[in-house]
């Protein structure tokens, strides 16, 4: 592989497979690790995740994991996290309220609206905040995008949320704070469009360093 190295954090949940098959074949050279140097040398890291928030959580810690993916969201290479892998980058959880998450980003996750069928399990099409499109170098070209979302909770609705998908009313797709990325749909399940932002990852690893 010539391409950037990153790192898919691998603490046994998931498929974590599918993540990095997807990036090799955008051209990244993605490496399915725990090895802390490597991570450490990696242009971009990834955390994927699937599941119940807790059981995340505790995977992410027994495998020694979870400081290390602070550390990486905190250093200015990209840093991206997919489903329950955007949840665990908040302070907790409504499924496991007594289960703290990594405190990357404020705010608790919540349950999706009790008038909607729970999981939401289907595509839906992305509806990018104004000025996103110009913005968010992760986002480009997919302006109104179909993506494969599997969740029963999400994440708060704040001024990091740089998309939305209509699930009983605006919920928070793709979120950005300075190098951290977080999408609640998996790219890696969501055919062409998936692919597109994770070449868009790619390319922001080649050039690691993010302004804030």
């Amino acid at each position: 592989m010539t391409g950037p190295l990153i790192a898919v954090l691998d603490y046994g949940i998931g498929n974590l497979h599918s993540a990095k098959q997807s990036l090799c074949h955008v051209g990244a050279d993605a490496r399915l690790t725990a090895d802390p140097g490597l991570i450490g040398d990696a242009a971009a890291v990834v955390l994927p995740g699937v599941g119940a928030f807790g059981a995340c959580m505790t995977a992410l810690h027994k495998s020694g994991l979870a400081d290390i993916a602070v550390a990486a969201a905190a250093d200015s290479r990209p840093f991206i996290g997919i489903c329950v892998g955007m949840q665990l980058l908040f302070e907790g959880s409504e499924e496991a309220p007594r289960v703290p998450g990594l405190g990357v980003l404020p705010g608790v996750v919540k349950w999706l609206p009790e008038a909607e069928i729970r999981p939401q399990m289907q595509w839906n099409q992305l509806k990018l905040v104004p000025g996103a499109s110009s913005t968010d170098p992760l986002l480009t070209g997919l302006e109104g995008a179909w993506m494969y979302f599997v969740h029963s909770l999400v994440a708060p609705l704040t001024s990091s949320v740089t998309s939305v998908c209509d699930y009983g009313g605006p919920q928070p797709a793709t979120l950005r704070e300075g190098s951290v990325w977080a999408t609640q749909f998996h790219p890696e399940k969501s055919a062409a469009h998936g692919l597109k932002l994770l070449g868009n990852l790619t390319k922001l690893a080649m050039a690691p360093r993010i302004a804030s």
